[in-house]
């Protein structure tokens, strides 16, 4: 996902949107826990504990503030995992363009 200029000389963000069909869901990140899990205000007003992967903890940093894309899961809704991290280039487009208030 990189930054590209178009012929106008705008800057163009590539953006991933969660996928609804794949449950997931946009949050924010509200509090770090340690041990690889943080609390999230989710898009659908729960809050709930989502677990940071391996690959994201070593690849990208998590804070408090971020914009993530989380997976609840299937058995336990107050729970979920968290795919992605927007960076704040992209978290701005996203407020722009209505996905996130």
């Amino acid at each position: 996902m990189a930054e590209i200029e178009d012929s106008t000389g705008e800057e163009v963000i590539r953006v991933r949107i969660p996928q609804r069909n794949k449950r997931e869901v946009l949050a924010i990140v509200e509090k770090m826990l340690g041990g690889r899990r943080v609390i999230v205000q989710c898009e659908d007003g729960v809050e709930r504990m989502a677990r940071i992967p391996g690959r994201l903890k070593r690849k990208q940093w998590i804070n408090v503030g971020d914009v993530v894309i989380i997976v609840p899961w299937e058995f336990q809704d107050e729970k979920a995992d968290l795919i992605h991290r927007y960076t704040r280039p992209q978290a701005e487009w996203l407020r722009r363009k209505g996905y996130l208030k």
